[in-house]
């Protein structure tokens, strides 16, 4: 195979596996886009996504503590640190600053 062969096929795969990555992430902007819009607000995340933390508080105070943790260890995380998190991680994936997610900044990495 020639370099310029190699480069090719390595750029289809790519293309192919971001695709494919959109397309799931498709499927699972469905489920947290509450309203149906098409997109994500901070809203519709934070409340898909402290499912977790709704899980592990056990005892439901809005508290987890170091018996409630991954390893039974760590300072208490409340639901407010947690939900700030949140906010911190969607605004850092909402890369265009339209104050909503779409499939693509759901599909990255948040920014650093």
């Amino acid at each position: 195979m020639t370099a310029t062969l190699v480069c090719a096929v390595c750029a289809l795969v790519v293309v192919t596996a971001a695709a494919a990555q959109v397309t799931r992430t498709s499927d699972y902007l469905e489920h947290m886009d509450a309203d149906g819009d098409g997109r994500v607000s901070l809203a519709e995340y934070q409340a898909w996504m402290r499912y977790g933390f709704d899980r592990m508080d056990r005892n439901g105070d809005g508290v987890l503590t170091a018996d409630e943790l991954p390893g039974g260890k760590g300072r208490p995380v409340t639901l407010a640190q947690h939900m700030a998190r949140l906010a911190a991680t969607f605004n850092r994936q909402d890369t265009n600053r339209d104050g909503s997610l779409d499939a693509r900044e759901l599909a990255a990495p948040p920014q650093k």
